[in-house]
């Protein structure tokens, strides 16, 4: 074993101490992470390619960018996970015959099918899941769960992918389901601004999946809503971007033509 390779097996144990303790510091395990890429880049184990035969090598490189993307969803880094996940490709894909296969993939994988659908990058959220075996889309929790709730989206269930927050395969899952949601939120205010006048708080509540009165409150507040003393919510409307539509003169120009075109049959 090289010099180089034995640091970073000794580094990358400190990472995982301190990833998979009690009470992990994220800032160290960022630290961690940063230097055992720089070290990872001097083996050639980072973006691996060609033949290898240094099976060790392989699993410390593996183990260290599955820690880098669950670390990235605790830090609530959405780029730092993408490019982890990128590189785990392949070593899943192009590797994954040379190592046992990691208790952390599917669970990566269904965390990045989780990611592109609260992104909204449908084609690439199929893409993904034509490369993972068709029976693991069947008989897998981590992938079966944002499968699912592709489904509910293209229904319009909504409720169905709030209620799914309760049935998590991972505590990471909840992260990207909250971007989901807040997503799914906007939209709905989007609809409700343009089919309703006001609505009652409760309503606008259940409406838009809040547990309780002031998250209500403070969502309006952030969309420039009114909140009144009667316990309802008055939708704000722009006058000055409406755009009066002269009627009567339209009616006029289109008798007009219409006397025209009998002069000229």
């Amino acid at each position: 074993m090289s010099a180089t390779l034995q640091q970073t097996s000794r580094l990358y144990n400190e990472l995982y101490n301190e990833f998979y303790s009690s009470n992990p510091d994220l800032n160290r395990c960022g630290q961690y992470l940063a230097t055992l890429k720089v070290m990872l880049s001097k083996i050639s184990f980072l973006l691996p390619e060609g033949e290898i035969n240094n099976a060790e090598a392989l699993l410390i490189g593996r183990n260290i960018l599955e820690i880098g993307a669950l670390w990235s969803v605790a830090t609530k880094d959405i780029p730092s996970f993408e490019r982890y996940i990128a590189q785990l490709h392949t070593y899943y894909t192009d590797y994954g015959s040379l190592l046992p296969q990691s208790q952390q993939m599917y669970p990566l994988i269904g965390l990045n099918l989780l990611r592109l659908l609260s992104q909204n990058r449908i084609a690439e959220f199929h893409t993904a899941l034509e490369n993972i075996e068709p029976e693991q889309l069947l008989d897998n929790d981590y992938v079966k769960h944002p499968v699912h709730l592709e489904q509910y989206l293209m229904e319009g269930s909504y409720n169905k992918v709030w209620n799914s927050r309760a049935e998590i395969p991972a505590p990471q899952y909840a992260f990207f389901i909250d971007i989901l949601m807040e997503t799914i939120r906007n939209e709905i205010a989007s609809c409700s601004e343009k089919a309703y006048t006001c609505l009652p708080l409760s309503d606008a509540a259940t409406l838009l999946f809040f547990d309780n009165r002031q998250d209500v409150i403070t969502f309006a507040m952030e969309r420039g809503w009114q909140v009144e003393t009667d316990g309802k919510i008055y939708f704000a409307t722009k006058d000055d971007n409406m755009v009066e539509i002269p009627s009567t003169g339209i009616i006029k120009h289109a008798l007009y033509y219409a006397r025209e075109l009998e002069q000229i049959v």
